[in-house]
């Protein structure tokens, strides 16, 4: 288990870097989390993106199709594999818990899918 700091608090990441308590998120919190995984600055287009899979999970508690962020955020095509590289990385920065069951593979390293496990 892990942490970050923000404003004087130690906000509780699991083991995996995933934010232990999803009401403590807002941008700035994603930022750490970002800067914790190696991307010292979110940009507009990955905030537009991390900011859409919270909707989407929020309104029906599972993650989204790849395309459909994309396409639904108004983003090119492989709009989270060229923002994030692995899509669990975005999740993860939105502040999202972890999706028991599942986890991303690539045979490439610049695309991903989402693949059923355990």
């Amino acid at each position: 288990m892990g942490t970050i700091h923000y404003k004087d608090k130690d906000i509780a990441l699991d083991g995996e870097g995933f934010l232990c308590a999803g009401e403590e998120w807002n941008q700035e919190v994603a930022q750490q989390i970002a800067t914790r995984e190696g991307i010292p600055r979110l940009n507009e287009e990955q905030l537009e993106i991390i900011q859409f899979m919270r909707e989407y999970f929020h309104k029906y508690k599972v993650f989204p199709i790849l395309n459909n962020i994309c396409k639904l955020s108004h983003q090119p095509k492989q709009c989270v594999n060229e923002q994030f590289v692995n899509p669990e990385l975005a999740w993860k920065i939105a502040g999202l818990p972890k999706q028991e069951g599942f986890h991303f593979i690539s045979m490439d390293g610049k695309t991903y899918k989402m693949e059923s496990c355990c």
